[in-house]
């Protein structure tokens, strides 16, 4: 597929300039690096270099006027968005909210479902999931969604059957810092994966998600218990889905944190020390006051999926500081099969996500890194 080159200025949260900490030699990183290994423990090892500039969530930036949806083949956005009539036929007898899932109030809220009842299903389901202020699909900057991967998986011969999305969020690069694993954002994505499980009949589907959706993902499939102080405390969130996942994809996700959120303090729901990206304080060799919500993410390992692969980049520049917090690469799943990595300009946070269509299909397909 074709690659283009992205070009943002960044300067969200707090811009001050300083160079990025010095804990991994980016130039040493080859342009994609692969690993078909386990990663190591995320043990940390080295304290964020709180001088260093950041941003506070993944909403978008100002960029040039190359962007990824310049990459991506013509997928007719607006003539083909939206959940199919049979899966919203379905929604409906099953006691759906099909007005939540399906995103009308959005232009790209949602895709997927079958053109007609019984239409054959030969691949896995594959649901993507999008990240902070993004869409299921798009064409301007920083809201993208999935245009390139879907336009690309169909081009390979996966049907609208086969292919699915839903929004969650307003999709409001003006609300981005207010996003957070709040209690809405997971029982939304729960139930969409819930209802295509159900609806398609596979016995698993292939789970693609990109920085903030990956690790409401990780939460959707990890299941279990759940709090949301701001909207009735604690909740039952599911039995495990791990079993239902053939290969999970994460793309650019902050497992361990964002420095920037250290930098600016656990001031922001998207930064928040109980729902938030908050990646807490070393103490010695131990990390204390680390997110609630990603330390329960972190209690185990592997449970992603039967094939569990991390996308990332030293040059992510929302992720920032080469990907690094305290030590090591928050993008890494815990527990991962495989990972790819990058290390040029058009792979920075929304290039991992746009330009890597190719790849995602190697990995949810075939269990195939490059």
């Amino acid at each position: 597929m074709k690659r283009a080159v992205l070009l943002f200025s960044l300067c969200l949260g707090a811009c001050g300039g300083a160079a990025a900490p010095a804990a991994v030699d980016a130039a040493a990183v080859l342009d994609v690096t692969v690993s078909d290994t386990a990663s190591p423990d995320a043990a940390p090892d080295v304290a964020p270099d709180a001088a260093a500039d950041g941003a506070t969530s993944d909403a978008p930036v100002d960029a040039a006027a190359d962007t990824a949806a310049d990459a991506a083949p013509d997928s007719g956005v607006a003539a083909t968005a939206g959940l199919t009539a049979d899966f919203r036929a379905w929604l409906v007898a099953h006691q759906y909210d099909v007005a939540d899932l399906a995103r009308d109030d959005l232009i790209g809220g949602s895709f997927g479902g079958r053109a007609h009842a019984g239409e054959a299903i030969p691949h896995d389901p594959v649901i993507f999931i999008h990240g902070n202020s993004d869409k299921a699909l798009g064409t301007a900057v920083g809201q993208t969604g999935w245009t390139a991967s879907r336009a690309w998986f169909a081009q390979h011969g996966y049907t609208d059957a086969e292919l699915y999305a839903t929004t969650w969020g307003p999709a409001d690069a003006a609300q981005a810092a207010q996003q957070d694993h709040s209690r809405k954002n997971i029982q939304h994505l729960r139930a969409f994966v819930e209802a295509v499980l159900a609806y398609t009949g596979a016995q698993k589907v292939d789970i693609v998600a990109h920085s903030m959706g990956v690790t409401l993902a990780r939460k959707v499939v990890l299941g279990g218990s759940a709090n949301d102080p701001g909207d009735g405390g604690a909740y039952a969130v599911g039995a495990p889905l791990t079993d239902h996942v053939d290969a999970f994809v994460g793309i650019a996700g902050a497992n361990l944190g964002l420095t920037s959120c250290f930098l600016t303090g656990p001031t922001t729901p998207t930064c928040s020390a109980t729902n938030g990206l908050y990646p807490g304080t070393l103490l010695g060799v131990t990390v204390a006051g680390r997110s609630a919500y990603l330390t329960d993410l972190l209690q185990t390992s592997g449970y992603e999926g039967g094939f569990r692969c991390a996308l990332w980049s030293t040059v992510d520049e929302i992720i920032g500081y080469a990907d690094i917090v305290y030590g090591q690469p928050t993008s890494r799943l815990p527990g991962q099969t495989a990972e790819v990595t990058f290390a040029t300009a058009p792979y920075g946070h929304f290039g991992l996500k746009d330009l890597t269509a190719d790849v995602q299909l190697a990995l949810v397909r075939d269990h195939q890194t490059p």
